[in-house]
């Protein structure tokens, strides 16, 4: 019994210590009472509010929405369903409609703004115009289902990269430019719509279904911008229409608004801290 005090006695104590290697009489992975004290839980995690969360999470859903309608026209097109008249019909009422959210979501309307958007519209008509006899034969060498693999790659790939919380194109009142993967997803679409173009019968379908597309990517996320900068309750109407008109939408659209939303700020998501922590500098590193 004595020598077990002694011993007791003479042992060294126990030290919390990041190097310096094993300690005499202790094991590699021994811990005492003392090992959490400096323990610290959830010191940085930010508190989320789910009905926020769920706000936020419905422009994926409003994204997803659009292109599963795009994806309808690309099938009934490649079907025949669509004919280029009826195309080139739904190309003038997204323009329509688009131009006309873009006016009245402006603080300032003037001549002007009116011009500069009817000027860069027709430049862009004209150019797509000239440019569907390059892509009407572009894949006439290519098998279909090469094709299709590639454009269903493109267009998920799009999806994953697409920057959900703002547009491809700077919108007037943004602070800072597109993002490199935004412009990375904006290209992926473009690639896919010409392959999909590039298997319809006549440069005219070819015209019209570009032209469709190119719309939808390009222009319809900054319309949807000015909407939801506009007005947030807009932004929801419209974001709940669409998914009311696609088809299957609660299939796509429940997982990122409800499921995902209540994942991300789950109850037992929690951090901890403390002294096995790396070491972070607290002053600058200066020569």
């Amino acid at each position: 019994m004595d020598s077990i005090i002694s011993e007791s006695l003479l042992r060294p104590k126990w030290r919390k210590v990041a190097y310096g290697g094993m300690q005499p009489g202790f094991d590699d992975n021994h811990t005492d009472e003392s090992f959490l004290e400096d323990m610290v839980m959830n010191a940085s995690v930010v508190k989320r509010d789910l009905l926020k969360v769920m706000q936020d999470s419905v422009s994926i859903s409003q994204y997803l929405c659009i292109v599963t309608l795009v994806s309808l026209v690309w099938a009934r097109t490649l079907q025949s369903t669509l004919d280029e008249n009826s195309l080139l019909l739904l190309d003038a009422s997204l323009f329509g409609s688009g131009f006309l959210v873009l006016l009245l979501t402006k603080e300032m309307r003037s001549l002007n703004l009116l011009f500069h958007y009817i000027l860069n519209i027709s430049f862009f008509t004209t150019g797509l115009y000239m440019l569907a006899p390059i892509y009407h034969p572009l894949t006439r060498s290519i098998s279909s289902d090469s094709i299709w693999a590639v454009t269903v790659t493109l267009v998920i790939l799009h999806l994953f990269l697409h920057d959900y919380s703002g547009s491809t194109i700077k919108a007037p009142a943004a602070l800072k430019n597109p993002s490199l993967t935004s412009c990375v997803s904006l290209n992926a679409s473009v690639v896919a719509s010409v392959f999909i173009a590039s298997r319809l019968p006549s440069r005219l379908h070819v015209f019209a279904i570009m032209l469709f597309s190119l719309q939808v990517f390009l222009f319809a996320p900054f319309v949807t911008y000015c909407i939801k900068k506009f007005s947030f309750r807009l932004h929801l109407m419209f974001s709940f229409g669409l998914m009311a008109v696609t088809p299957g939408s609660g299939l796509y659209t429940a997982p990122p608004t409800f499921h995902a939303a209540a994942w991300f700020i789950g109850e037992y998501k929690f951090e901890i801290n403390g002294p096995w922590d790396e070491a972070k500098l607290c002053f600058n590193v200066t020569d």
